[in-house]
Formats: C-alpha cells, sequence, structure tokens
C-alpha cells in the first residue's frame, strides 16, 4: 500500500460525512417547511417513526467500521425509507419526511453492497433501494408536486453507485487472482529452488553411498579405506545442508527477493547483483535488454543464475576484488556473463560442481547452454545463451509455466 492510500481513503470518508450533513441539513429546513398539523394517528406515527434521513445517514457511515453487516445495514435503511414513505402516505403527507439524505445513504449502501456481497444478495439490495430512493418522492410529496422530479436525481445517483460498485468489486477479483497467481509462482519459485540447490547434493551423497556398498560386496575390487569414503560423503552433506540454509535465509530475507514475474531482465539482473552481500559487484546491462520484458520462467532462471554464481564466487574465490556481471544480446541470444578473479591456482576447471549443474539446467530448460571454467589472469567466468526467439515476441516459444 503506498502511502497515498490512508490519505485518499480519509478524504473520501469526510466528503461522505460533510455530503451526509449537509443533506440532513437541508432535510431539517425541508421538513420543518412543509409540516401540516395532524390528527391523532399523525402526531403518534411522527412519534414512533424516528427521523429516517438521520439514522439511515449513522447507518451509511457504520458500513465501514461493520463491512461484514453491510447486508444488515443496507437492509435496514431500506426499511427505514419503506417506513418513511408509509407514514407519509399513511397521514395524507401531513409530515413529509424529506428524501436527500436517505437517497445518499441509500446510494452508499448500495455501492458497498455491490463490491462486498454474494451477488444474489447484492441484486436483491440493490433492486430494493433502486425502487426505494426513486419512489419515495413520487409517494411522498405526490406526483403534483415539484418535488417529486427528485426522483429523477436519485434514480440517477443508484444508477452510478451500482456501476462504481461492479467496478470495484471487480477490481477486486482481479486483485484476489493477482495475489493467488503471486503465491503459486512463490510455491514454484521455492519447488524449483529445492532441486536446484538442494537435489543435486543429495542425489550426490546417495550415489556415493550406493558406490561404497557396490564396492566392498565386489572381491575384485581392493578394500576401500572407510575414511575416505566417510569424508566424501560428509562433505556432499555439508554441501547440502549449506545450499539449505541458502535457500532458507533467501526466503526470509528482504535483501534478496524473488523476481516479480512478467520484469525486465536489466531489473532483475540488477536485482540478483545487487542481493549478493559482502561483494563489490559491478553491473553491465546492455540496452538492448534493460528494458526486454521476459516471462516468469526467463526472470527465474537469470535471477537464480546469477545468484548461484555469486554465491560460487563466495565459496571458491573470498579475496576476489573484480567482480562483473554483464547481459547483452548477441546474433539471438541474451548472453548473461558473471565473471570474477581471485580464482586460487588450483581451482578445479571444467564446471562439474553442483551449482554449476544447477544453473546448466536452468539454461537448458530455456533451450539454451552455459558454459563455467577457468579464465587467463586467474579469473573465473560463467556464461549463459539463452534463445531469445522472434524479435517482435521475444521467448513467445518458450512454454508457460516451469
Amino acid at each position: 500500500m503506498t502511502a497515498a492510500g490512508p490519505r485518499t481513503r480519509r478524504g473520501v470518508f469526510v466528503a461522505e460525512i460533510a455530503l451526509l450533513v449537509a443533506t440532513s441539513v437541508v432535510d431539517t429546513v425541508l421538513a420543518v417547511r412543509t409540516a401540516q398539523p395532524g390528527g391523532l394517528s399523525t402526531s403518534v406515527l411522527n412519534t414512533l417513526v424516528p427521523y429516517s434521513g438521520s439514522a439511515a445517514a449513522v447507518l451509511a457511515v457504520l458500513r465501514r467500521r461493520f463491512a461484514a453487516r453491510t447486508d444488515l445495514l443496507a437492509a435496514s435503511v431500506v426499511a427505514l425509507s419503506v417506513l418513511s414513505t408509509a407514514v407519509s402516505v399513511l397521514t395524507d403527507r401531513a409530515q413529509v419526511h424529506p428524501t436527500s439524505t436517505e437517497t445518499v445513504a441509500a446510494v452508499l449502501l448500495v455501492g458497498a453492497a455491490c463490491r462486498r456481497l454474494a451477488p444474489v444478495m447484492a441484486a436483491g439490495i440493490a433492486v430494493l433501494a433502486g425502487i426505494a430512493v426513486v419512489a419515495a418522492p413520487i409517494l411522498r410529496y405526490g406526483t403534483d408536486s415539484p418535488m417529486a422530479l427528485l426522483a429523477a436525481p436519485a434514480g440517477l445517483m443508484w444508477g452510478v453507485a451500482l456501476a462504481i460498485g461492479l467496478i470495484l468489486r471487480d477490481a477486486d477479483a482481479r486483485q484476489r487472482a493477482g495475489l493467488i497467481r503471486a503465491r503459486t509462482d512463490d510455491r514454484l519459485q521455492v519447488a524449483r529452488d529445492l532441486h536446484d540447490l538442494v537435489a543435486h547434493h543429495v542425489s550426490g551423497i546417495v550415489v556415493r553411498v550406493r558406490a561404497a556398498q557396490a564396492l566392498a560386496g565386489n572381491p575384485a575390487v581392493p578394500p576401500q579405506d572407510p575414511a575416505e569414503v566417510y569424508g566424501e560423503i560428509e562433505e556432499a552433506a555439508a554441501e547440502a545442508l549449506v545450499a539449505m540454509r541458502q535457500l532458507v535465509g533467501m526466503l526470509r530475507s528482504t535483501d534478496q527477493p524473488l523476481p516479480l514475474p512478467d520484469a525486465n531482465l536489466g531489473d532483475v539482473v540488477r536485482a540478483a547483483a545487487g542481493g549478493s552481500t559482502g561483494l563489490d559487484v559491478a553491473v553491465a546491462v546492455a540496452d538492448s535488454v534493460d528494458e526486454l520484458p521476459a516471462p516468469s520462467q526467463v526472470t527465474a532462471a537469470v535471477h537464480r543464475i546469477v545468484l548461484e554464481a555469486l554465491t560460487n564466487v563466495h565459496r571458491h574465490a573470498p579475496h576476489a576484488t573484480d567482480v562483473r556481471v554483464s547481459v547483452r544480446r548477441d546474433e539471438g541470444n541474451v548472453v548473461l556473463d558473471i565473471d570474477n578473479d581471485g580464482v586460487l591456482p588450483d581451482t578445479p576447471g571444467g564446471g562439474t560442481g553442483y551449482g554449476i549443474v544447477g544453473m546448466t539446467e536452468r539454461a537448458g530448460a530455456l533451450g539454451g547452454t552455459l558454459e563455467a571454467g577457468p579464465r587467463p589472469g586467474s579469473r573465473w567466468q560463467v556464461t549463459a545463451r539463452v534463445p531469445l526467439g522472434d524479435e517482435d515476441e521475444p521467448f513467445a516459444h518458450l512454454p508457460k509455466g516451469i
């Protein structure tokens, strides 16, 4: 919610109160001017029936505090309006209750009902309120009175309230659908991250254990030192634990937010590079891809590749001082480079680590490739290439979803 949200709602509330107060003053003046002496029955009815406009105004304001009781509040205003109209008719219009405040209160509740209530309930309240506010001036003042013309603006206000309520109802439905999609995307993102960051490590443990069992049962194989086997399993388990902690930390922290679906590639790369604490990362995004919109599977893959590559820099080149992340177009591909110095001389090449495997699978799922390995000058570079597809509809060739 933006900061302007509460101020806007407060302004609407103040305007609503001012309108209800103004109409109440107008109704009071009209009631005094049109009052006529009546008999005993007229006095009794006017005593038993409260001034409906004031009561309706209070009920309309209460809808903000008791949103779950909008149906009851709206029905009460309609009932008050019908009761006031009946009193005016039964007393031969000796005491006419003006309609302005009732009309404003009723249309406010019609809008709220159309926005919040179930379709059948909202339709019933809207129809009854419409009949009540349009019929009230005609029945209370009579068709020969100019005041009966108030039925026209009352009907117009009812129609506007109905339209606004339905528009807000549709907007709320769209917002809920967007939240559901966002939550679904988050769950899918967690599933992908669990697979990328943990599954390979756990698979490595299983492979090592099975290999040790097979070798132990083969008499043709020389006995293997158990300590070496246990050391390999311990190393793989430690890597799995680190990967799991990294994932949990990313989910808990706002420093490494998950990419928004259908974001621009430039924003995704900058967000991922900026989320790597402890590294001074230089980011270069070519103008040709900076504002390039990408579907969720592309933004998720790019985001994870950058994060995993920078995590590897932390792990294997802790003294790196020159870390660069760049993205550009090249021959129909989007090319993502992560390059760093500070690589130790004994760092193995070839890119066979589990993190590299996960990044390769990410790129491969998009029809692309990934290469990782040492470069001259004690550097290491990860390069991912993802086909761009049609220039007019980038990434349109990719399947939707995972």
